[in-house]
């Protein structure tokens, strides 16, 4: 892998982690594309540490808010401001996620074949579709169910299906979303909440590959230093439009493209 390759990583994972296509599948798919060596999950991983920073650029100021009341969220239970009520929602629900996470690991190690890959983008494209159009049917939402109080199946239900993202094609971005509008919230704060709960997991995972990042050459810290910069920078502006656009386009639009992209996929690696 050269410079030019780690930027098109960039641009790729930046478009597509935020938007319910799958970056981890666009990845796994891009070495069969440009004819190259799989640069494996570590470096995947260091593209998904750029948008991880878009995420905290974007929302800095509700990740210091939330931040702020953390210790207090966790000392007394029973009652708390809106913001101590999204901390534990947002703690619970990522909990849930870690630990199915775990479980699933030795599961996913054999999920990056292709025709696996083009199964995920099909069937989740599916449930993306229906989930958005229940949703849009809808006469009422849950109004800000996360800052009211505790939502316990709420919250371990997206923590679940943010679970399934661990393997390429599913979308973390798509599934979250999908559970999350069939559930009733609102598209927006659905969104929200989708790109606030990538934060940890994809830190978590960072942290645990550290070790095989201490030992790579200059060279390919040059080339993930050149795909971190470039996903930060797309996935900053992805984030900006995909906020202002979740609330005013149907999410079919995305289910469409991922069976575009499964149909292409299977013609060229077939």
């Amino acid at each position: 892998m050269n410079s030019f390759d780690a930027i098109i990583y960039g641009v790729i994972q930046g478009l597509s982690e935020f938007l319910p296509v799958s970056s981890s599948g666009h990845l796994a798919l891009l070495p069969k594309i440009m004819q190259i060596d799989d640069p494996g999950v570590v470096f995947d991983l260091m593209m998904h540490l750029g948008t991880a920073l878009a995420v905290l650029t974007y929302f800095r100021r509700e990740i210091f808010t939330y931040s702020k009341t953390l210790r207090p969220s966790l000392i007394n239970f029973s009652q708390g401001s809106p913001s101590q009520w999204f901390s534990r929602n947002f703690i619970f629900s990522t909990l849930v996620s870690i630990v199915l996470i775990v479980l699933l690991i030795p599961i996913s190690k054999m999920a990056r074949d292709p025709n696996i890959i083009i199964f995920n983008l099909i069937f989740f494209g599916g449930l993306l579709w229906f989930a958005d159009n229940q949703n849009l049917k809808r006469l009422q939402h849950l109004e800000s169910p996360m800052e009211q109080r505790m939502q316990w199946k709420l919250a371990a239900l997206i923590g679940a299906s943010q679970a399934l993202a661990i393997f390429p094609g599913v979308s973390r971005s798509g599934i979250t979303l999908s559970m999350a509008l069939l559930l009733g919230m609102k598209r927006k704060e659905a969104g929200a909440f989708s790109f606030l709960m990538s934060l940890p997991i994809i830190l978590a995972g960072i942290l645990k590959e550290i070790p095989e990042l201490l030992f790579a050459s200059q060279e390919r810290i040059l080339i993930l230093f050149l795909g971190v910069a470039t996903s930060f920078l797309i996935g900053l502006l992805t984030i900006h439009f995909f906020m202002k656009l979740i609330s005013k386009i149907k999410l079919a639009y995305f289910a469409i493209y991922r069976w575009v992209l499964a149909i292409a996929m299977l013609i060229l690696l077939n």
